[in-house]
């Protein structure tokens, strides 16, 4: 009777041991990330990446916008490294990653798919995601098709609809001086836009919707000197308002409400993604939060660093307090 006990005994220990460890090979390796600079193969060349700060608070992943404009000007996002890692990323085509010739490529599909293999080699598991203009619209494509992990998302300065943000973009415009105006209306209609006149009339739109703190940082300098302008301008177009590339037709805003995770929507008082238009897509989003950074343009994160890392902690800190 005692033997019979054993062996059965015997066989459930065994069957637990072996079940257990089924499901540990079963689960993705959790790789723990190490602060430093690397590269990884992705679909159409190497991407580079940095992780700030090893904190045991859950990772956040930040996209650049663009698309082709490298993530120097998130700098100011390093700030959050102190709690967390905070991952870095230049996409594929600009920044200190390859560059791209293959106009095939150049596609959000494959972005997302780039994403992806990037976050599989990384190892990330648990994770927020951050992005920024065209960075919204990449990650929210990216959440649709592969939610699993992403505890929250940032949509900072977001072009969610391409329609709404040329809206944005005539309505800004009709606000500076009539000389302006005439640059960009005359030369959008004879498409000739390496004009002198236009690319003046471009900064001043930059100067006064994209980064209104002046001069501008080295962060920015960076990113500018250091863009892919040939993936800027063949997927979107020569300026922030003007879009004749494939993402002329973006738009999300029929599937926000899909997003079932935390969302904080941010913009800039002066933003070229207008407060007006954040709040309708946070409208979108149950749950979503709204916060407007004060005397900032696109780049809230370069005019007003320390609001803006504020309403990302405390947004952050709403989550884990939970």
């Amino acid at each position: 009777m005692i033997h019979v006990i054993f062996k059965k005994t015997f066989k459930v220990t065994n069957y637990f041991i072996l079940l257990t460890a089924t499901l540990l090979l079963g689960c993705k390796e959790e790789k723990k990330l190490t602060p430093g600079q690397g590269y990884i193969q992705v679909t159409g060349g190497k991407v580079w990446y940095n992780v700030v700060g090893s904190g045991t608070k859950t990772p956040i992943l930040l996209l650049h916008g663009g698309p082709g404009v490298p993530s120097y000007y998130l700098n100011p996002l390093k700030e959050l490294a102190n709690e967390r890692p905070v991952i870095f990323l230049d996409q594929l085509g600009c920044g200190r990653s390859d560059k791209i010739l293959d106009t095939s490529l150049l596609t959000t599909e494959n972005f997302v798919e780039q994403l992806n293999q990037f976050k599989n080699a990384l190892g990330l598991n648990e994770y927020y995601l951050y992005g920024q203009s065209w960075g919204t619209m990449l990650g929210t494509d990216y959440y649709l098709k592969y939610p699993q992990g992403i505890k929250a998302i940032i949509l900072s300065s977001p072009a969610i609809s391409i329609s709404m943000w040329l809206k944005d973009a005539d309505t800004l415009i009709s606000t500076l001086h009539d000389t302006i105006q005439r640059a960009i209306i005359t030369n959008e209609k004879n498409k000739t836009f390496t004009a002198p006149e236009y690319q003046k009339a471009v900064q001043v739109y930059y100067e006064h919707f994209l980064a209104r703190k002046l001069p501008w940082s080295t962060d920015i300098d960076s990113a500018f000197s250091q863009m892919g302008k040939n993936v800027y301008e063949y997927m979107g177009g020569p300026s922030e308002f003007t879009m004749i590339g494939p993402l002329k037709d973006y738009d999300r805003t029929n599937r926000l409400g899909e997003i079932k995770v935390p969302t904080l929507f941010i913009t800039g008082e002066f933003d070229e993604a207008r407060p007006a238009t954040v709040k309708y897509y946070t409208s979108l989003v149950p749950g979503a939060k709204y916060a407007e950074i004060k005397d900032a343009g696109h780049m809230t994160m370069q005019d007003n660093a320390l609001q803006n890392i504020k309403v990302i902690r405390d947004f952050l800190a709403g989550i884990e307090a939970k």
